[in-house]
């Protein structure tokens, strides 16, 4: 949730964004700007973005009393209108709604129904029915939002916000400035279970393996609702800094995320695998356990990796989309593409046979 930082002009917001983003005005700098809305439905008093030229229609007939868009697009707007030049209009718009929308701090303080057992700075907020267990270490600013749960041995960096609801098991770290959105486990068990079983695999049992490893996690990750991440067998799970991860994401045992990847809901990465940094990880993509994933590789949504990625670049593994009953068709058709291929090379061997005899 975010409070409203009040009206700015186009003038404030250059001269506050000008360390992280460069931008222009183009213009009536004193142009007043009380919240940022798409182009279609601004209105005055709103600023829009513009990064996709294929919408630049909606120019003529916008209300936005400014728009952000790339200064080779100055030409196409309507006379009098002011606006922001950026080469990266959908970084600086992101820029801007944060300028104009800061996130709601808590007050500091601890709930009279939290159970508080460590030593905590008296700048953290601690909510209604929050428990933190013994030898846990917060930073300063920490926001632990109702009903969450923070086991022996936490450590959690300065200005991060644990939402309601939110798991963190024993000894799992989270850096700065993170988010944990509602629901989040974070260091629970992995998945791991030897087989004991008889030969004709009739009788035994699955044996479980302790989980003795933690859960790390760098400064500036964002993690979804619902989101699991199991904490190493052994080694350590690392997410790394500046990670973004969705809803409903499942992170095996020992897997390494590398920096600055962002990952969409759904996705499912199974234990020891490690993504390089950099990477982007599409909806409900499946990668598989002991995988390495080169940095800078994009996975297009719903595909299966089921070997190393060596070399960066973007993956898919896609059937496309059709009527269910020529799907059933071509599929049957797959099933025959091993004994086809075999015959092929039979032709192939006759054919080439049949050349050199004539020769």
């Amino acid at each position: 949730m975010s409070a409203h930082a009040g009206t700015l002009t186009l003038d404030q917001i250059v001269g506050r964004l000008s360390v992280v983003c460069p931008g222009e005005v183009h213009g009536e700098g004193a142009t007043p700007i009380r919240q940022i809305a798409p182009l279609q439905s601004a209105e005055f008093g709103q600023i829009a973005f513009l990064a996709n030229p294929k919408y630049k229609k909606h120019l003529r007939d916008t209300r936005a009393s400014a728009v952000i868009l790339r200064p080779d697009m100055a030409a196409e707007l309507p006379a009098g209108m002011a606006a922001i030049l950026t080469p990266k209009p959908y970084v600086y718009y992101a820029r801007v709604a944060a300028l104009l929308n800061p996130p709601t701090r808590l007050a500091a303080g601890v709930h009279a129904t939290a159970t508080v057992e460590s030593d905590i700075p008296a700048s953290c907020h601690i909510g209604a029915g929050v428990w933190v267990g013994a030898g846990v270490t917060l930073g300063e600013r920490v926001e632990i939002r109702a009903h969450a749960t923070i086991a022996e041995g936490v450590t959690i960096g300065a200005d991060s916000v644990i939402h309601s609801g939110v798991s963190i098991y024993a000894d799992c770290q989270i850096g700065e400035r993170a988010i944990l959105h509602s629901g989040a486990v974070i260091g629970a068990d992995g998945f791991g279970f030897a087989p004991d079983f008889a030969n004709d695999k009739e009788a035994g049992e699955w044996v479980k393996i302790p989980q003795i490893g933690r859960v790390i996690i760098g400064n500036d990750v964002e993690i979804g609702a619902n989101t699991s991440i199991d904490r190493g067998a052994l080694e350590d799970t690392i997410i790394g800094d500046g990670c973004k991860l969705d809803n409903q994401i499942q992170i095996g045992h020992n897997c390494v995320i590398g920096a600055h990847t962002v990952i969409a809901g759904c996705v499912g990465i199974a234990g020891s695998a490690h993504i390089g940094h950099h990477s982007a990880l599409g909806g409900a993509a499946m990668i598989l356990g002991h995988l390495e994933i080169a940095p800078g590789t994009e996975i297009s949504p719903g595909s299966m990796v089921m070997k190393n990625i060596t070399q960066p670049g973007k993956y898919t593994a896609l059937y496309p989309l059709e009527r269910h009953e020529h799907w059933l068709k071509n599929a049957a058709q797959l099933r025959h593409l091993e004994k086809l291929a075999a015959r092929v090379e039979k032709l192939e061997k006759l054919l080439k046979r049949a050349q050199t005899e004539d020769i």
